[in-house]
């Protein structure tokens, strides 16, 4: 029952993940979200999270390279 409710919300916030990247709204947030929750159950969603937490990471650390610029 637990893991079937688990399921439930992340397949809820990859999908709104999915809708907000068409319509403004933090796409990002529920795709970490939805991973987080499987993450918990299969290993695939682990390496999915790791690789976005990556991106994220360096992205920001570039942005913040190009605003110390200024």
């Amino acid at each position: 029952m637990k893991k079937m409710i688990n399921h439930v919300f992340a397949v809820m916030f990859l999908a709104l993940g999915l809708l907000f990247m068409v319509v403004p709204g933090p796409s990002l947030i529920f795709f970490i979200a939805g991973l987080l929750l499987l993450a918990f159950y299969y290993p695939w969603a682990r390496r999915y999270l790791s690789h976005f937490q990556k991106a994220l990471k360096s992205s920001c650390q570039f942005i913040d390279k190009k605003l110390a610029r200024r």
